[in-house]
């Protein structure tokens, strides 16, 4: 007779903050009773479980590793516990997993091979700047990182600054270490009436979620140095 298959249960991760400003029952028992991780970053996977109150030892944790590195053909060798009947819990190294992260490609796989998955509750960056934003979230886009070539990233921004005007809310984000040179280019490219939400550091402490027009921006930069930012395009 042939072995029930497991469950791929998607758990968020936090975004800097403390674990329990989000943590659901549901999150947390399920957590407790997995054995079975992929993670993107294992660090930041043990960072999770111990801030979730687990005290399981970690050595008992079988964690394996999913990120932009992993071969193709190592994607299914991550499906077989949960072919032999295991439940597994993919966690993204921050955030939701599968958005804007490789683990949308493994539960691609699981619903190919028949295993059902289950979304648990948790934040999105992406979601919680469009709700702040004060910008129009009936119509939005998210476009992950822009063009890492000058050059490139402006050609992109005025694309979408075009989509912006229609209506179409658009967000994105970059590499940390250039966010100022971002915000110097949107503010230099597109229209100075246009509206800016820049949200930094969303959910910790030092949380900063601002919409004002890119004149007002231009008057008065904010240092994003280093900083987790999602900008959000509207008008």
């Amino acid at each position: 007779m042939s072995t029930a298959k497991g469950k791929l249960y998607l758990i968020p991760n936090t975004l800097g903050s403390s674990a329990d400003k989000y943590a659901t029952v549901q999150l947390k028992a399920t957590v407790e009773r997995l054995n079975i991780f992929i993670v993107e970053e294992i660090r930041s996977a043990r960072r999770l479980i111990r801030q979730l109150g687990i005290m399981k030892p970690m050595e008992e944790i079988d964690f394996r590793m999913l990120n932009e590195h992993t071969p193709q053909q190592d994607f299914s060798l991550l499906l077989e516990p949960l072919l032999n009947g295991h439940d597994v819990g993919l966690v993204s190294e921050a955030g939701v997993p599968c958005v804007a992260d490789p683990g949308s490609q493994v539960v691609e796989l699981a619903h190919d091979a028949g295993i059902k998955v289950e979304p648990l509750v948790g934040p999105s960056s992406i979601l919680l700047a469009l709700m702040a934003s004060g910008l129009n979230g009936q119509r939005f886009t998210f476009n992950g990182y822009l063009p890492r070539e000058r050059a490139e990233r402006i050609k992109k921004l005025k694309q979408i600054e075009q989509l912006a005007k229609s209506g179409i809310t658009q967000l994105f984000m970059d590499a940390p270490y250039r966010n100022n040179q971002v915000l110097e280019d949107v503010i230099a490219n597109c229209q100075s009436s246009g509206k800016l939400c820049i949200a930094s550091n969303i959910t910790c402490d030092n949380e900063r979620i601002n919409t004002k027009t890119l004149a007002e921006w231009a008057s008065r930069k904010p240092d994003l140095n280093k900083m987790p930012v999602m900008f959000v395009l509207g008008k």
